[in-house]
Parts: structure tokens; sequence; C-alpha cells
């Protein structure tokens, strides 16, 4: 904390607010206010944070344009990339022990999880140059469109510096405030991060270990189906009745109701088992999935059926390669 404390009374350590006068604001005051009473935090120290965030209009323009509003030809063709495959793989190769280890635990397959760390990061590569505290005070302050929610992940960004001994001003992520290699948000830090590695602390940032079991607990925790199915693609002809397109994510169709309206599984499906009717934009016409309870799961980490399509497809890949790879080493025979 030395370090922050300096960076607090040295104003070179740290360059200037952008915006003047944060500090008298109506809403950050009421927010000062709120939470030092909800949390026991003392104002001023939560003043002395937030006195040092820079609102950011680029910050707005990022959240604004979301690559999940992509069309699913143009989002896919983002993350379905050999590189990214490869570096899955790579991935996969180096930590091994970890992934083994937490689909024990958590019951969530490795390629899974490998995907997540993919689609988020590069597999760390590209965590986000952003400082956590001025997209969370930028979103918080100046995004009145989701405010609230910002708002609740600044306070818990300022209790999970407190609680990890961390120093708020140095952590870096995403235009929207997720952090570290698995781009977890503060809440879900404190909710679902572990410490894998089991070295005394949470270190999602350079710990592959922690971001593995991390990713791997958010998981199980949404209820993550161990051995369920997650998607699974309809015939090319299939064009199904328009009444069948929910806009909830949450899977609501039954089998029957499926089988009712002519739509045919390439698999049985349990008669228990709920499905959402997944429709994906192509170049040149649409193509259709059955996405079931754990694919739900996936879009628990991204509100967004691309996101969850992307996961699923880029660990379906990776699997095939790392499977291909692992043969291969047996065999003595080079994988193509």
């Amino acid at each position: 904390m030395r370090t922050l404390l300096a960076c607090l009374l040295l104003s070179a350590c740290a360059p200037a607010p952008a915006t003047d006068g944060l500090l008298q604001r109506a809403d950050v005051q009421r927010f000062i206010d709120e939470v030092a009473l909800r949390q026991g935090i003392p104002p001023g120290e939560i003043s002395t944070i937030l006195s040092q965030a820079r609102l950011s209009s680029q910050i707005v323009a990022a959240i604004s344009r979301p690559a999940e509003a992509l069309p699913w030809h143009r989002y896919r063709r983002i993350f379905l990339q050999p590189d990214r495959v490869a570096g899955g793989v790579q991935f996969w190769r180096d930590n091994a022990p970890a992934l083994e280890r937490a689909s024990g635990v958590y019951g969530v397959p490795m390629e899974i999880v490998v995907a997540i760390i993919g689609v988020e990061t590069r597999y760390g590569r590209n965590a986000g140059g952003y400082r956590v505290l001025d997209a969370l005070a930028t979103l918080a302050f100046d995004y009145p469109k989701r405010a609230p929610f910002f708002r609740s992940e600044l306070e818990h960004f300022l209790l999970l510096t407190r609680e990890q001994r961390l120093e708020p001003l140095a952590l870096k992520g995403s235009y929207a405030g997720a952090m570290g290699t698995p781009q977890f948000t503060p809440s879900s830090f404190r909710r679902f991060a572990v410490d894998f590695d089991a070295d005394g602390r949470i270190d999602i940032w350079n710990s592959n270990a922690d971001a593995i079991g991390s990713v791997a607990n958010y998981f199980k925790e949404h209820g993550w189906q161990s051995g369920g199915l997650v998607a699974l693609p309809l015939a090319a002809d299939v064009v199904p009745d328009a009444a069948l397109l929910a806009d909830d994510l949450e899977p609501g169709l039954t089998p029957g109701t499926l089988a009712l309206s002519g739509i045919v599984s390439p698999l049985p499906i349990p008669a228990e088992n709920k499905i959402k009717l997944l429709v994906l934009e192509l170049e040149s016409g649409r193509e259709h999935w059955l996405g079931f309870w754990n694919f739900y799961v996936i879009t628990r980490y991204n509100h967004s059926v691309h996101y969850a399509m992307a996961v699923y497809q880029l660990a379906e890949e990776i699997r095939a390669a790392r499977d291909a790879e692992v043969v291969a080493a047996q065999t003595g025979k080079p994988d193509v």
C-alpha cells in the first residue's frame, strides 16, 4: 500500500483527473456516503481513491458498440481463427495439470475453460489496458443506461482491493472494468475467484492456475451439468416456426414441442431436458441450433448467444486439435 499512498501524495505518480470536480458532483457524493455507511469504509478513503479517477468518453464509446452486436458470420471470424485454436492447444499443453484438476473438481470440460480464456484475453495476452478504476467510475457516473450495475461493480471493486490488499490505481482491465486473464468483474471476483494454486492469495492476473480454477468454479456455481449437452446443429433445411423463437436466453422448449413442430434433433434428447432454439445469421441465409442448459450457463459469462456459440465452437476446435496432438505423440506420427 505504500506505493499507493505515495501516488496519492505525489501528483506526478498519477495523471490528473480528466473531469474536474468529480467529488463535487451530488451523485458521486451520494455514492461515497452510501458505500461508507453500508460497508464501514471511511468516506475519506473512498474520496481519495475516486479523486484519482479519470472519466473517459472513449470508455463510453467502446461499451456502446459491443462486438456481440455484429451478425454471427462477422462475430465468428473474430474468434474462430487458426491462431486462436493453436493458442488454445498451447495453453492446454502448458497448463494441463491445472486444467485436469479443475475439470475433476468442478466438472467442467477442459476445452470450455480454455476457450473462455481464449475468447476473453487470447490466453492472458490481451487482458486490457484501461485502469479498472477509470472504467468503473466512468460507467458508474457517466453511462446512465447501466449506471446502477456499474455503481455496484465500483463498490465491489473498492471492497476487493481492500480484501486482497491490491492498489486500486494499479489494476488494469477492459473498458467495462473486467479484470485479469478470465476477465472477471469485481463482483464475480469476490464470489467466484479461487486460490487454485494454494499460494495464499487469489491472482487472476498472473496465475494461470487461479484463472483456470476461477473459470471452472464460475461455471459450476452457475449450474454446469457435467456430461450434459451444450448445443447441436439442426439440418440446413430446417425452418422453425417463429413462435418457437424466444428472446429469453434460458431454455424453455421441450423435445415434445420441437417434435410437434417437425424439428428433428440429430441426437436423442431426454424428455425432461429444456431447449432453446438458436438462429444465427450467415452471409447468406441462417443456420439453426439447439441450445441446452450448459449453453445457457455459458451465457452467464456474457449474456449473448453469439458469445456462447463462439466459446462452444472454439472449444470444439481446440479439443479436436488437442486430441490429434495427443494421438500423434502416442503413435509417433505428426498430426496434420
